[in-house]
């Protein structure tokens, strides 16, 4: 990867926290991801299981009430919050009552929140609008409560829309493909502009600098990623296998790494590559779901779905030397 893949992978090996009987549940990250509604149940199930198999300590899912029964059926691991109501199910209420239990939500999600080292939001979420205000709520309160977040899919649709959600959040990432991205600048720079896909690092640069610091990262057939300051890239080889809930698991990755960077002292193979931690985090999580879906794809080819690369992450982690040996090892 451009020559950083050594830096890279010592900086990720100086980021994972060590394993320590001292330390209590939660100090090696609490992880919540905002998503989950009727018709999507895995996104968020994918994010979440990520977070924890990558080395969080909890894992949170906050859904609508129509998901939670399915993704608590998938694992018993998750932590799952059925707090969210879709407008459907509000229909016939007043305006007054749909404000009401708008006004519950977030009090249900005020019990938690500061508690969270970062937010994955927009896996499964969908794009019922009474949902989609109850979450720009939440991106407030995080914002205000300077916790780091994650944003793919629905999210990404969110924050599009309303781009002042995130603009010069230096602890909001944002996951887009190269579609999501071209709607984005589209947003920000003009519906007339058009993103030269041969010049992808200066574009990506442009963008984060124009949301004044927001890191993204561009999932593509080489993952990029900037803050509006630096570009860093991850060309490493991954699967051709582009089964669905790919972007799900970067998702949970990226957060994990995320808040472990925050938390770092750092080194200075991490002074080489970036001193934003979500930058850090955004390259940690594409070399290492690369090298899971590598892996996956050697063991099951055409035949590769999500479940099988999740269940290589920690065989990537152990690539990176990250994985523990002994007692006193990381991650």
């Amino acid at each position: 990867m451009a020559g950083n893949l050594d830096h890279a992978l010592a900086a990720m090996r100086a980021i994972a926290p060590p394993l320590d009987p001292k330390k209590h549940k939660g100090q090696a990250g609490k992880i919540a991801v905002i998503g989950g509604c009727r018709e999507y149940t895995g996104a968020p199930y994918f994010s979440a299981i990520s977070a924890l198999k990558m080395g969080a300590d909890l894992s949170h899912v906050f859904c609508t009430n129509g998901a939670a029964t399915v993704i608590k059926s998938y694992s018993p691991e998750l932590i799952v919050h059925p707090i969210f109501v879709e407008s459907h199910e509000l229909a016939d209420e007043s305006q007054e009552s749909q404000q009401a239990t708008k006004n519950k939500t977030l009090r249900e999600i005020d019990r938690w929140i500061s508690g969270f080292s970062c937010l994955v939001i927009g896996p499964g979420l969908g794009r019922d609008p009474l949902l989609l205000d109850c979450v720009s709520e939440i991106i407030r309160k995080a914002r205000a409560k300077e916790i780091p977040m994650v944003l793919d899919g629905d999210g990404l649709f969110l924050v599009t829309s309303e781009p002042e959600l995130i603009s010069g959040y230096a602890l909001a990432t944002l996951t887009p493909n190269i579609n999501e991205h071209k709607r984005l600048a589209q947003k920000i720079k003009g519906a007339e502009h058009e993103v030269q896909t041969d010049k992808i690092p200066d574009e990506l640069k442009s963008l984060a600098s124009q949301l004044g610091g927001v890191t993204i990262l561009q999932k593509g057939f080489t993952d990029y990623m900037s803050d509006g300051t630096s570009v860093l890239a991850c060309d490493f080889y991954g699967s051709p296998r582009r089964c669905g809930g790919q972007g799900d698991i970067l998702s949970g990755t990226v957060a994990v790494f995320t808040s472990w960077a925050r938390q770092c002292k750092g080194s200075s193979d991490m002074e080489k590559l970036s001193r934003n931690p979500c930058m850090l985090g955004a390259l940690a999580g594409s070399v290492l779901v690369r090298r899971a879906a590598q892996d996956a794809f050697t063991r099951h080819r055409r035949s590769t779905v999500t479940g099988n690369i999740i269940e290589c992450l920690q065989a990537s982690a152990a690539w990176t030397s990250c994985a523990p040996c002994d007692g006193s090892s990381k991650l």
